[in-house]
């Protein structure tokens, strides 16, 4: 299974950036405002009024000046001698996310990976709910939740009633081509991706338009593990191979 923060992170991020495709904030900054709104939560659960944008930064790893461009692109109040009351700026990043709305996704393919995505509990605390899944062999998938499971083949009518606008794919990589272009064709405008075929995003009026009509993002866990192995490698705090247990 995923880790959870893991699993948190790039389907809560994507499905929230899905919802404001019209807000003109790169990928980059909307990770940061996810990131800002974890610690105002906490920080207003530990009874703070006010936050600074230097604590903001500090927490998530960015310059303070960082912090106040990501908050003047929403039009947050405040400044850097007085800094930011708490409520205000979360209900500002919450209403731009999306996050006061319930977000839906269906998932196609329940293997290891998309039934832990079933399981996973904490969609609903950021009001992400995955409303159906679909699967080649459903009388086989091993999920017993309350989600319920289709054959792949319902894919485009269940669409069709529910106009869901994020689809999660975690079918095997020789059916990830196929189950993506009938998502597509399905009105399905954003695809967060656990095969590791590497998708394009699709454009109206073909790949050179400027303009995504649906929009793709790919996570390749064993890309990510090679590119953290890299840099252990080379950080000076690693003396040699591991020895696995016998």
């Amino acid at each position: 299974m995923l880790p959870n923060a893991h699993i948190y992170a790039i389907v809560g991020v994507y499905c929230d950036n899905m919802h404001n495709m019209d807000v003109n904030l790169n990928r980059s900054t909307v990770l940061r405002l996810v990131r800002y709104l974890r610690v105002l939560e906490e920080l207003k659960a530990l009874g703070f009024m006010k936050v600074f944008s230097n604590n903001l930064g500090d927490a998530v790893g960015v310059t303070a000046a960082v912090v106040r461009k990501d908050l003047a692109q929403i039009d947050a109040t405040g400044n850097k001698r007085g800094g930011y009351l708490i409520d205000p700026l979360i209900a500002a990043i919450r209403e731009l996310l999306g996050k006061d709305r319930l977000q839906c996704a269906i998932l196609a393919g329940c293997g290891r990976i998309g039934s832990a995505l079933l399981d996973y509990p904490g969609f609903k605390k950021d009001n992400i709910e995955i409303t159906a899944a679909f699967d080649l062999h459903p009388d086989q998938v091993a999920y017993a939740g309350t989600i319920p499971v289709h054959h792949i083949d319902e894919l485009e009518r269940y669409q069709q009633e529910h106009c869901v606008p994020v689809g999660i794919l975690s079918v095997p990589d020789s059916a990830a081509a196929e189950v993506f272009d009938r998502m597509v064709a399905a009105g399905i405008v954003g695809v967060l991706n656990f095969s590791s075929m590497q998708l394009k995003p699709r454009h109206t009026g073909g790949e050179h338009s400027a303009v995504q009509c649906c929009y793709v993002e790919n996570i390749n866990i064993s890309l990510e593990l090679a590119n953290l192995f890299y840099f252990v490698q080379f950080s000076g705090n690693y003396n040699g191979a591991a020895h696995p247990a016998t």
